[in-house]
């Protein structure tokens, strides 16, 4: 658990292939969790919700019943409303993350490759909003 003030963020790193951006999570004041599935973020968010979500957008035309892996994350989030999420995602599949957003408005999105910077732009206003 945090400290009181601090600000949370959930880092969900399932497929990987960007830097490790925990030095800059910190820098910047963030308390961070790190999991590896949108599985386990759901249960870490039965216990506490961060100010701050950054995952990977993957589009998966396999499922059924959803479209991406973000889907269950995003429905669950909607009760709290006030977390932000950042997701990172593949050029190829910014068609279907624009169709996914009309549903489920993410608060950025950054493409491949990652810019550590542009991430840094992103997380400047969670911290001027709560306070950090």
């Amino acid at each position: 658990m945090t400290a009181p003030g601090e600000l949370k963020l959930l880092a969900i790193y399932e497929m990987g292939g960007y830097p490790n951006f925990m030095p800059l999570y910190h820098s910047l004041g963030f308390s961070v969790e790190v999991v590896s599935s949108i599985r386990k973020a759901r249960s870490l968010l039965k216990k506490e919700i961060p100010d701050v979500i950054v995952a990977e957008y993957n589009f998966q035309s396999q499922f059924r019943d959803r479209t991406s892996n973000l889907e269950t994350l995003m429905a669950i989030l909607q009760k709290y409303g006030e977390t932000k999420v950042i997701a990172f995602y593949d050029a190829e599949t910014a068609h279907k993350l624009a169709l996914f957003q009309q549903r489920f408005p993410l608060y950025a999105t950054l493409p491949y490759p990652v810019n550590e910077q542009e991430l840094k732009v992103a997380l400047r206003p969670v911290m001027d909003n709560t306070g950090g």
